[in-house]
Formats: C-alpha cells, structure tokens, sequence
C-alpha cells in the first residue's frame, strides 16, 4: 500500500476508532459523537480524495431510516392510548398476584409488544405499570425489570420490525418480514423458554414471597387503563393493517421502510393528532445516530478498510462457512455488551454485503449476526439502549441496578441463550435450513 493510499486507510480507521470509543465511554450523548465522528470522516475524506459529502449520503441506508421513522410515528400515535397498560394490568390479574406466575405472564407480554414496537418503547411503556404492581403487592420490582429488558432484547430477534439491527440487516441483505419469522422465530421461542426458566431459577427468592393487597389487584379495572378508546381501536386496525403488509411487500414490491410510513399515514391520516405533540414523540436522535455511522463506516468502504477487513472473513468462509458464522454470532455478541449492538451491526453490513458479491453464499452468517447481536445485547447495562433505558428508571426506586447486579443474572442469560443460538445455528446450516 503506497503512502497516498495510506493516509485515507489510517485516518478512516481513526475517526472510527475515536467514535466507538466515545460511545462506549458514554460521557457525551452517543448521537453528538456520532455526528462529530461523520463530520471528521467527512472532512478528513475531503482533503484527501477518498470520501465527499455526496459520497456520504450515498452510503445512508434510506430504507432503514424510512422503517424506522414510520415505526416512531405509529408507536407515537400508540403511546398515549394505554392499550399496553391494558395487557400488563391483564397478565397481572390473570396471574392472580403470584409473583413467578406474574414473571411469565409480564414477560410474555413484553416479548410480544417487543416483536411489533422497539424494545424501548415497550420499556417505557411496560416498565411503570409493573412498579406500580409490585407496589401494591409489597414485592420487590427488580426481578420483574430484569426479566422485562431481558426478554425484550430476546423477543425482537423474532421479526423484521422488532429489533434495530434486523432492520438493518433485513435491508442490507433483502430479508422480508417472514424470512425472519421462519428463520428466527423459532430459536427465539427456545431462548425465551430458557431465559424464563433461568429467570426463575435465580429469582426463586424473591418470587417465592408472599405477596400483600392482592384483593386490591384484583379489584382493578384494566378497561379504565384504555384513555382513548377510539385511538385504541384504530390503530389496532393501523397496526394490523401494517403487519399485514410486512407479510406480503415482497410480493407487492414494496420495501419494508415505504411499508412503515404508508402504516404511519394510515395513523395520522385516520386519528389526526396534534402533530407537534406526535413530532415530539420521534426518537431524532436516533435516527441522526443512525445516519452517522452509516456515514462513518460509509468512509471506511472508500478508504479500502472494508475490503481488508472482508478479507479475512471471506478466507475464513471459504475454509469453513459454519466456522465462519459461529465466529461472527460470538464477536457480534461480545461487541454488542461492549459497543451497543446496532453500531457493531452497521460496521458489518458491508463487510458481509461485500462477501456476497464474491459468489458466497452468507445467509448463515446474516442470520448469525441477528442471533449474536440480539441475544449478546443482554450481555451488559450497555448491549442496547433499552438496557440503558431501565437502568435509569432504577435509579429512581432507590434500587440501582448496577454491572455487578447485572452480571448475576442478564450475563449469564446472555451466554446461555448465545450457546442456544450457536448450536441451532450450526443445526440449522447442517440440515441446510439456514
């Protein structure tokens, strides 16, 4: 490599290097270091030929940032209805108030919303209503929120729309909404019933405590958690109408993002909200995020650093695919609990997406990548931004949940539920599944 080629290949790595490092430290809004890092990669990629603005734009995946700026604007339409608080007082009263059944039951129903709506909406959502009952129960609330981020990080693995890096990788490598039914919704269904059973396990003390004001639990009126019947009722049909759709884009041509935002006009077009109040309700910091490190990894690609590093993995895959999807799901696991998951999955997309045009065949190792960086955000508080999310609420209880109180249960459910998804990924490529 000749000094001019040189320059671009450091320098790119640098601005990414200095951007992962300022969003594992976390002392700035990851969104303010993302952007910083896409301005440098920019700046430094003018100077020296390799990468201009046009180019950056180039490089934004719109169809992920379509998806989910539509799921944003359905979710805010969503919010404000109590619907969800509706299911959780519901699970609540069907588990009569015992704690180890109310733990299924929560994180059934956490799971389920998890796999149509993000896992932090969900969390913001589910997460004060389960305060409340195990206030009025006289329980502990940590073994529930435990179980509630634990298993929404695990429940979005299931669909297109309900983790962001299977948005991201559903659009990079052209998977539709059932290819991530058929291919993953069945591990992820393995992974719950043995995250459930651990969760269990190593609550059994807490959850084995008899619980207080049951009679006021029971004497709740879930309907009354409904504020806006009407709102409710049409975006359950906004919602269904959405869904459907995701089942059949493929056949009708439509990519998933345009699929999100006809189901967000659908929303606004049929409830006609404040719109200032609903533009309140989308996460633009995450979506600036999002087209940041596009940008940045973009950068990476024109300066050659991409094809280096696709190297070594095409070598690796050509000496044995199941060795190289059962490396990638570990490594996409381990950065995950360190870096968060959707950065580590936008640095592979073109890696992999670069593998493919070399005659490869790495749909084993996309489906890898969604196991290892969903169930490896469960890893540590920083594997998502809903990990992070209920580590703030904890604060307020007086009940922190630290690394140390995480490691004791979310990391050991992690590793268990990744040497889950190693062995039926290494099933799944044996009988040619996958």
């Amino acid at each position: 490599m000749n000094d001019v080629a040189l320059a671009p290949f450091i320098i790119s790595i640098l601005a990414f290097v200095l951007t992962y490092v300022g969003i594992f430290l976390d002392r700035i809004h990851r969104a303010i270091v993302a952007i910083s890092g896409a301005v440098m990669m920019i700046v430094f990629g003018t100077w020296l030929s390799f990468y201009d603005a046009h180019e950056a734009v180039r490089s934004v995946d719109f169809d992920t940032i379509m998806l989910l700026l539509g799921m944003m604007l359905v979710v805010g339409l969503f919010k404000e209805t109590g619907f969800f608080q509706y299911l959780a007082i519901k699970a609540a009263k069907l588990a009569k108030g015992r704690p180890w059944l109310l733990l299924i039951y929560l994180g059934l129903v956490t799971s389920l919303v998890s796999m149509v709506l993000d896992n932090v909406t969900t969390i913001i959502i589910i997460v004060p209503v389960t305060i409340s009952l195990a206030d009025i129960l006289g329980i502990s609330p940590f073994p529930f929120l435990m179980s509630e981020v634990l298993l929404s990080n695990i429940g979005g693995v299931a669909t297109l729309i309900g983790d962001p890096p299977n948005i991201l990788i559903g659009s990079a490598a052209g998977f539709g909404f059932v290819d991530f039914l058929t291919h993953l919704a069945p591990i992820v269904l393995l992974a719950w019933l043995l995250a459930q059973g651990l969760l269990l396990l190593m609550f059994r003390k807490e959850l084995s405590k008899e619980p207080s004001n049951v009679k006021s639990l029971m004497g709740m009126d879930e309907r009354r958690a409904i504020v806006d019947p009407i709102t409710t009722q049409r975006m359950l049909i906004t919602l269904g109408i959405s869904i459907l759709l995701f089942f059949i884009h493929e056949l009708i041509g439509l990519e998933p993002g345009l699929v999100a935002l006809i189901g967000a006009c659908i929303g606004l077009l049929w409830v006609r909200p404040d719109f200032d109040k609903i533009l309140h309700e989308i996460h633009w910091d995450v979506l600036l995020f999002f087209i940041s490190l596009f940008v940045i990894v973009g950068g990476l690609e024109a300066s050659g650093v991409i094809n280096t590093l696709g190297s070594g993995i095409t070598a690796l895959s050509q000496q044995s695919i199941t060795l190289a999807a059962v490396v990638i799901l570990w490594v996409g696991a381990l950065a995950s609990g360190v870096i968060s998951n959707v950065p580590f999955t936008i640095a592979m997309l073109p890696i992999l997406k670069g593998l493919s045009t070399q005659g490869i065949d790495v749909a084993p190792l996309w489906w890898a990548l969604a196991i290892g960086v969903g169930f490896g955000a469960n890893l540590t508080p920083l594997g998502s931004a809903a990990n992070v999310v209920v580590v703030s609420m904890s604060d307020s209880l007086g009940d922190k949940l630290t690394f140390r109180r995480w490691a004791a249960s979310g990391t050991w459910i992690a590793l268990a539920t990744c040497g889950l998804g190693t062995v039926a990924v290494l099933v799944a490529i044996r009988l040619g599944l996958f």
